[in-house]
C-alpha cells in the first residue's frame, strides 16, 4: 500500500472512464469520472449578484496540472462561468494535483488538511509517481501544491446565489484523518462522498485510514443525504442510498478487529 492509500487499480475501468465526460446529475449540478484512476470531479454552477456573471464551484480537482487544465476548460465551455471555489474532499494526490491551475479560486478542506498538505507535498509527489503519474508531472505539481484557504471543523453552508446552496460537512476521519462531503440540495439532492465511497473498486485504506470509524462516516452521509439522494463517490458510477448502505456493511465486517 502507498504512503497515502491509492493503489494503482491496473486501469481496470480507466479505458471506459476515460470515454465518459461530464454528466447532469441535477440542474446545474455536473460530474465527470477522470480516466486513470477513475476519480470523479463536480461541478456547480453559482448565480451571480444582480444578474452578473456567476462562478462554478468545484468538487476535487484532479491528478496532475495538465488534468486540473482540462477540467477547467470544460467547466468553463460547458456552464459559461471559471471556477471560484474549489472543495477538496481529501488530501490525495488524485484529487488534489490539478488545484494550482483555478487561479484566484478559494479552496475548502477539512481542518488540519492545509497542514498535512504544506509538510506533505514530497510525499504525495512519490505516490503519484509510484501509482503511474509521470515523474515531472508530479513534481510540478507538488511544488505549486496550494495550501486550502478554509478550514471546514464541523458544517458550513456556502450561499451559491439564486436560493441554492452547498453544504460542506466534515465526516472524517475515515478514509483519511481529513474527510469532506459536499451536499447540493435540489432536485435531486447531491451527495459528493469522496472516497468514503467508492464504486468501481474496493475502498482504500492507507495508512493515513481511520477503519474502525468510516462505518460511521457512512451513517453520516446516509443521514445527510437521505433515501432519495445522488450519491457520487470518489471513484465510479453514481450509487444510491442503498448502495452506500451495503458498502457501509461490508466495511464494518472488513473492519471488524480494528479498535477505537
Amino acid at each position: 500500500m502507498q504512503p497515502f492509500g491509492e493503489d494503482t487499480r491496473q486501469n481496470s475501468s480507466a479505458g471506459d472512464a476515460g470515454d465518459r465526460r461530464w454528466e447532469q446529475l441535477a440542474p446545474g449540478v455536473l460530474r465527470r469520472r477522470l480516466p486513470q484512476w477513475d476519480a470523479t470531479v463536480g461541478a456547480v454552477s453559482v448565480e451571480g449578484s444582480d444578474g452578473g456573471d456567476g462562478g462554478v464551484l468545484l468538487i476535487d480537482a484532479g491528478s496532475s496540472l495538465r488534468e486540473g487544465a482540462e477540467i477547467r476548460a470544460d467547466v468553463r465551455a460547458r456552464l459559461g462561468n471559471r471556477v471560484t471555489r474549489v472543495v477538496l474532499t481529501h488530501p490525495h494526490f488524485d484529487h488534489v494535483f490539478g488545484t494550482a491551475v483555478f487561479s484566484g479560486a478559494e479552496v475548502y478542506a477539512a481542518v488540519g488538511a492545509a497542514e498535512l498538505l504544506s509538510r506533505s507535498a514530497e510525499v504525495l509527489r512519490d505516490d503519484a509517481v509510484a501509482n503511474g503519474l509521470l515523474e515531472d508531472e508530479a513534481a510540478e505539481a507538488a511544488d505549486v501544491l496550494v495550501r486550502p484557504h478554509h478550514a471546514v471543523s464541523g458544517q458550513l453552508t456556502l450561499d451559491l446565489g439564486g436560493g441554492r446552496e452547498a453544504v460542506l460537512v466534515n465526516v472524517g476521519p475515515a478514509h483519511t484523518e481529513h474527510d469532506l462531503a459536499v451536499l447540493v440540495p435540489g432536485s435531486p439532492d447531491v451527495v459528493f462522498c469522496g472516497d468514503l465511497v467508492e464504486e468501481s473498486g474496493t475502498p482504500q485504506a492507507g495508512p493515513d485510514a481511520h477503519p474502525s470509524r468510516w462505518p460511521a462516516a457512512l451513517d453520516r452521509l446516509l443521514a445527510l443525504g437521505g433515501e432519495d439522494a445522488v450519491y457520487v463517490p470518489g471513484h465510479g458510477a453514481v450509487v444510491d442510498a442503498e448502495f452506500v448502505r451495503a458498502q457501509r456493511e461490508e466495511l464494518a465486517h472488513r473492519f471488524a478487529s480494528y479498535g477505537m
